[in-house]
């Protein structure tokens, strides 16, 4: 068995796909997997590191909205399809999985000349140009969040690594809190920005830092490996801020933590929520709102808070955030709910359907 998977560009297409390939290697050690990717993407430098072959096919973005420039995407597509077809037969596929992107585009419509079964995976709420058009071709689709749109759809989750869907954060805290030096005992504020929408945060966090540290609050800061790293000026007897550049191990950091103010991106929703960690969301102002949308059903399940990016200020954060730290009750509640509303078995259940839609293939 054979099996081609399609989501390039951005960590939010292909983390969810390499989770699918180790869970497919689990299953089975002997399927063959190959990504789908071009040359500008993360996928060149992530997908050897996970050891999965990369089969390379000409970049062709895609516009974000229905705009005059759509008219030209078949024309500029027609050489990026040929060049997945030829990766298909070469690899004589059995299923292509697709998850967005402008990767996942020229593999669905590669796949349909073809007559290989296609899955389709939707990480966000509002689902992309490429998830759409490819659920047209699709009889399996799977979506992260119960109020997708996509037709037919079934609400999976995302699959996430295995360090993240089998953690026990209870049980791993004492270790996670040591290993970035923070005190054992005390209510902790894990902060990350992410790779785009860090500055803001870290500007309102620092402000607000000593009055958490005052409440006997301590917070773990991942800064960006691209900003500034604050000054630290730990008083003797305070709770610790321990800002580093960059979290390589979020295993580690979601269970040292008690709660986070992070963005909403879909793949940090699913983390928190399949872990139980609460959050306080604020949702990065670009795009077509879809972060909104991504954080809006934990919110609503009472594992998150929500604000806008323009509503964010230190003040915010004493008078919302500080409250639900100080209280383990609240951040008890907060927890369950996050965890009732999260998957873990996201992974599993795409494997499911991949070996569904070849079975239907071959009946």
């Amino acid at each position: 068995m054979h099996v081609v998977l399609a989501g390039g560009g951005t960590a939010g297409h292909i983390e969810p796909a390499l989770a699918l390939a180790d869970a497919l290697r689990r299953q089975d050690p002997t399927v063959g997997i190959t990504a789908l990717g071009t040359e500008r993407g993360l996928e060149t430098r992530l997908v050897p590191e996970r050891g999965y072959e990369l089969g390379l096919i000409p970049a062709v973005p895609l516009p974000r909205k229905p705009t005059p420039e759509l008219i030209t995407v078949p024309g500029r597509l027609r050489g990026t399809i040929k060049a997945a077809e030829q990766i298909l037969e070469r690899t004589k596929a059995d299923c292509v999985v697709g998850f967005g992107g402008y990767v996942a585009l020229p593999g669905y419509l590669a796949a349909k000349r073809l007559g290989v079964p296609i899955v389709v995976h939707e990480a966000n709420a509002r689902p992309g140009l490429a998830n759409k058009i490819g659920s047209r071709y699709a009889k399996f689709v799977a979506v992260s969040t119960p109020e997708s749109k996509l037709r037919g759809a079934r609400y999976v989750g995302i699959p996430l690594r295995r360090t993240i869907a089998t953690l026990d954060r209870a049980a791993v805290r004492p270790e996670a809190r040591a290993a970035f030096g923070l005190d054992p005992n005390l209510p902790t504020l894990l902060v990350s920005g992410g790779s785009q929408g860090a500055r803001r945060l870290n500007e309102v966090i620092q402000a607000a830092v000593p009055a958490l540290q005052r409440s006997g609050i301590q917070v773990l800061h991942a800064v960006g490996p691209k900003n500034e790293m604050p000054h630290v000026d730990n008083m003797p007897g305070m709770p610790p801020y321990v800002p580093v550049p960059y979290v390589d191990r979020m295993d580690l950091a979601y269970a040292a933590a008690d709660m986070m103010l992070c963005r909403a991106g879909a793949m940090t929703v699913a983390e928190l929520s399949a872990v139980g960690l609460p959050a306080a969301y604020v949702p990065l102002p670009i795009g077509n709102g879809e972060q909104r949308l991504n954080a809006q059903p934990v919110v609503n399940a009472g594992g998150g808070l929500l604000v806008d990016d323009a509503q964010l200020t230190p003040e915010w954060v004493q008078n919302t955030v500080l409250p639900v730290l100080a209280d383990p009750h609240r951040l008890y509640e907060m927890s369950r709910a996050a965890s009732e509303f999260g998957r873990r078995d996201a992974d599993e259940l795409l494997v499911g359907m991949v070996y569904e839609a070849i079975a239907q293939q071959h009946n």
